[in-house]
């Protein structure tokens, strides 16, 4: 039987989380040839809970350990953007990404959005294709990332 402690649990992130959430990202990138972008696209990291006011942005731990991030940032009333979703590799395909997708998509209805869009690379071949289980299609917007070259939408009707 597994110690209470080693049980993964989700919670808010905070500032105080900062420095273990751009180590798990930025590991996570670089694992798969992206680049970091700690003065722009990945800026909102520095303070966690000024740039997610009115967003939403939580972790996975296991031990104290940040294992798994997901945030979600209005982009209108009804436009919620998926961001920041990343999972280490030693914790992949065990369910943990569907959990986190899950929850992303459960407070974006509660915050009233009526579709959510995410920009992400086609290297990250895992993402898409949980993505694509989701029902995410493709969409003709612009990616909000340098790193990215695709746009997903999901119509939460």
């Amino acid at each position: 039987m597994q110690k209470p402690d080693s049980l993964p649990r989700l919670r808010q992130a905070t500032n105080a989380d900062s420095i273990a959430i751009q180590e798990l990202i930025f590991s996570i990138l670089n694992e798969y040839g992206l680049k970091p972008d700690p003065e722009g696209t990945d800026a909102d990291l520095a303070d966690i809970e000024s740039h997610y006011r009115g967003g939403w942005f939580i972790v996975l731990e296991i031990n104290h350990t940040i294992i798994g991030s997901v945030a979600i940032y209005p982009k209108s009333s009804q436009t919620f953007e998926l961001r920041k979703m990343y999972l280490h590799s030693n914790w992949r395909e065990r369910g943990y990404g569907r959990i986190l997708l899950d929850q992303a998509i459960d407070k974006a209805r509660i915050l009233g959005a009526s579709q959510l869009v995410l920009s992400t690379a086609s290297v990250l071949v895992e993402a898409v294709g949980l993505y694509q289980s989701y029902g995410f299609t493709p969409s003709s917007e612009t990616p909000t990332a340098d790193r990215c070259d695709q746009v997903w939408e999901l119509d939460l009707r």
